[in-house]
């Protein structure tokens, strides 16, 4: 198994998210739906984070797997 997760893409998704509903921020890096996860993780440490929006918005899912705000970007993938 495997700790250290993909860098999906070194920026951010930006993606639409309705109020109150949950979405699930893929942390390993190998899922085909990205930001989302699609189950590629099982032969990894990482597991999907679950986000539920506060508000119907546009927000940053981080694209880097680094962040320090998981699962929003933070700016990290400036620094890799």
């Amino acid at each position: 198994m495997t700790d250290i997760p993909e860098i999906a893409q070194a920026a951010p998704f930006p993606v639409e998210v309705t109020e109150g509903k949950t979405y699930m921020w893929c942390s390993c890096g190998r899922s085909a739906r990205q930001p989302f996860c699609d189950g590629s993780h099982k032969d990894t440490a990482q597991v999907p984070v679950k986000y539920t929006a506060p508000a119907t918005q546009k927000v940053f899912f981080c694209g880097c797997k680094q962040t320090g705000d998981v699962p929003l970007c933070d700016g990290t993938h400036s620094t890799l």
